[in-house]
């Protein structure tokens, strides 16, 4: 879907991701003479006519001598059946016993007994394009049915395979939008469903009865009011305890653990596991252990923990304060709660998961109803008609008001026509006027303070920059996932043709994509485009398309982690830019975070250590963190009053960094080539 590398967000020419479908024989075909399995090859079945013939003559055969051995063993019994009855008896309690415990499928490794049979997988031809998330079901005449995403949701594509010798499949595509988990039985007798509203479906490992249930979600339909687990906590913490020892010591980077007699911490340890009462009382033990290691990226969390409200959303989000989306402090005088501030992100991007998302008390989210924001000075006097003054905090009267409708009783000391000050004005003669907003949840208020400090830092580095006399990009990373990818390509390839660039790592959680980041940085113009009329701003400037020309700060503090440190140690190292804040967390061991517990918790392990001939293991990173090459604080005082110690430096570095280095376009030559024949120096 990219045709070429050039254009305005620097497109990357990439492979498509496609994956196929593929039948892996697990017994052994020698004794058959067939070198493909149960499943139709896509045309290859035709040209073995003659050895399908021998096939069936051959299982016909078998079939009937089979039959005549049991109608031999059927004469050999006496006139009272008493032999027969006892036959009958036992293969009753064999077939009892096989339905209890169904046995594991013999495979056949070959003489090696390696992974040199797994040679004999086939593609299964005819199945279209799509994208499919799982098998659900295979059979075994050569049926499967498939899991796949459709336009409406989950949908069950259903491959009926023809009758021999055909080989094609009878292609039929079901919606299954309500359908959230499925999965086949331990011997693959039965197939689950479990749709949205909870209800669990199981029905025959059979293209039909998959079918009817796909279509019907009231077949199959099982009783699962019944169904409970359970778990003797003790010996749950016990397993889980042994477990996290056992990942860590197989997951861990480095074989002798750091040095670390692994066998004697888990004996230190192991006794106090016996005196756990609750989850959080593992989770002290674990993190204690997997300290030993003294390596950073071990993080303990997750897990099943008891709850006040059971798991009931509702009731939890009953008894969860709602935000305002602002910072109110409390006013005795007033009788109320002062607006200070209200948050306010970039009106560009102010989309979260396709909804717009804005302080309750902002302008934007009131004026659609009519009604006009508030600004700081104004004053909450009243919550649903109740005084904020007779609760110990406004946020007691906004438990479970979050996305519904609640009215505020404001004192308009700012936003109205009429501007009060306290000073000369009684409060009594202020009259308070009805609001009607709609709470966000703490989740939403806390992502839009972020990206309200986003927004004013950038806003004030450009300012800064402005006085200072030059152009600034300014970009910000949270984090380094998918998301800040798109962050990074939004502000990168809006000022890549700026003078000078400050990268915040500030705050950064870490991630991955160091590496894409650099990539851009590393670029360097080694030529000049310039047509008839010269266009600044597109991506015909210079190539490399899109390399920054100008100088690079990076901002750093103690809470950059991760990768956010790794791309800080690149930039350094490469000889991009310059380090300015203060020294990074120290997490220089790469993980992925996939060693779970049986309740879905995590102790988790450092898996990929990193080092060079410089730094050796660690970077330089691990447990020590990454010095700025300038060192500066910024004081939380200062911070709360508006001052940004770090970036104001940022700033000045960048102005005398371009004063010694300027960064200039070189002109285009005066004049053009002379082609003409006229030209006393054309070699014609």
């Amino acid at each position: 879907d990219v045709s070429s590398p050039w254009g305005t967000r620097g497109p990357f020419p990439h492979f498509s991701k496609d994956s196929s479908l593929y039948g892996l024989p697990l017994i052994n075909y020698q004794d058959m003479d067939l070198p493909v399995g149960r499943f139709s090859g896509g045309g290859a079945m035709e040209v073995l006519g003659e050895t399908m013939a021998v096939l069936d003559k051959q299982v016909e055969e078998a079939l009937k001598e089979k039959a005549e051995s049991l109608k031999d063993t059927k004469n050999e019994t006496g006139s009272d059946g008493s032999d027969a009855t006892e036959a009958k008896d036992a293969k009753e309690e064999d077939d009892e016993e096989d339905s209890k415990f169904p046995k594991d499928l013999e495979i056949e490794f070959g003489p090696q007994k390696d992974l040199a049979f797994a040679r004999r997988a086939y593609r299964i031809a005819n199945v279209p394009k799509k994208r499919y998330i799982a098998i659900l079901s295979q059979t075994a005449d050569g049926s499967f049915a498939l899991v796949g995403k459709g336009s409406s949701g989950v949908e069950i594509d259903i491959f009926a395979a023809q009758d021999y010798p055909s080989d094609k499949f009878d292609a039929t595509s079901i919606s299954a939008s309500t359908v959230v988990a499925f999965d086949v039985s331990t011997d693959r007798d039965y197939v689950s469903l479990i749709r949205s509203d909870g209800s669990i479906q199981v029905v025959p490992n059979k293209i039909s009865s998959i079918m009817s249930a796909c279509r019907d979600p009231d077949v199959g339909v099982t009783n699962a009011d019944e169904i409970a687990l359970s778990v003797w906590p003790a010996l749950e913490y016990k397993q889980m305890y042994n477990d996290a020892w056992r990942m860590l010591r197989d997951y861990f980077y480095d074989v002798e653990m750091h040095q670390v007699d692994w066998q004697a911490i888990h004996e230190r340890y192991l006794p106090l596991v016996e005196r756990c009462r609750k989850r959080e009382d593992l989770d002290d033990i674990l993190a204690q252990m997997a300290a030993e290691l003294s390596a950073l990226h071990v993080f303990v969390y997750g897990g099943e923990y008891n709850s006040p409200f059971s798991d009931d959303s509702k009731l939890t989000d009953a008894h969860t304060p709602a935000s305002l989306g602002a910072t109110l402090q409390r006013n005795i005088e007033w009788k109320g709660y002062v607006v200070k501030e209200i948050a306010l992100r970039d009106p560009d991007f102010n989309l979260l998961e396709d909804q717009s998302v804005y302080s309750p008390l902002s302008d934007q989210a009131l004026r659609p109803s009519g009604q006009k924001g508030l600004q700081a000075g104004d004053v909450i006097v009243g919550v649903n008609g109740e005084s904020v003054f007779r609760v110990p905090d406004i946020h007691m009267l906004l438990r479970g008001r979050a996305g519904r409708s609640v009215r505020l009783e404001v004192l308009r000391l700012s936003s109205g026509e009429t501007k009060l000050d306290s000073s000369d004005e009684t409060p009594t003669k202020a009259a308070p006027e009805p609001v009607l907003v709609v709470p966000i949840k703490q989740e939403a208020a806390s992502d839009l303070r972020y990206n309200a400090w986003e927004w004013k830092t950038r806003e004030k580095a450009k300012s800064l920059a402005k006085d200072a006399g030059f152009d600034l990009a300014y970009i910000h990373l949270r984090s380094m996932g998918q998301e800040d990818m798109d962050q990074f390509a939004r502000s990168y390839f809006e000022d890549y043709d700026k003078q000078a660039m400050i990268l915040d790592m500030r705050h950064n959680r870490g991630g991955n994509i160091d590496s894409w980041i650099s990539s851009f940085l590393e670029r360097k113009a080694w030529y000049f485009f310039q047509g008839r009329v010269k266009s600044k701003g597109v991506d015909l400037d210079w190539n490399q398309q899109f390399a920054f020309r100008g100088h690079v700060v990076v901002l750093i503090d103690e809470k950059t982690s991760s990768d956010g440190e790794g791309i800080s140690r690149a930039i350094s190292e490469l000889g991009l830019g310059v380090l300015i804040g203060k020294r990074t967390w120290g997490g220089g061991i790469w993980l992925s975070s996939d060693n779970r517990l049986v309740d879905g918790g995590i102790a988790t392990a450092p898996e990929d250590g990193v080092y060079n001939d410089k730094f050796g293991w660690g970077m330089g990173i691990e447990a020590e963190g990454i010095k700025p090459d300038i060192e500066v604080d910024n004081n939380p005082r200062s911070v709360y009053e508006g001052t940004d110690a770090q970036l104001e430096r940022a700033i000045e570095k960048l102005k005398q960094w371009l004063e010694e280095e300027p960064v200039e376009e070189p002109s285009p030559p005066a004049k053009k080539p002379d082609k003409s024949l006229q030209n006393e120096n054309c070699l014609a």
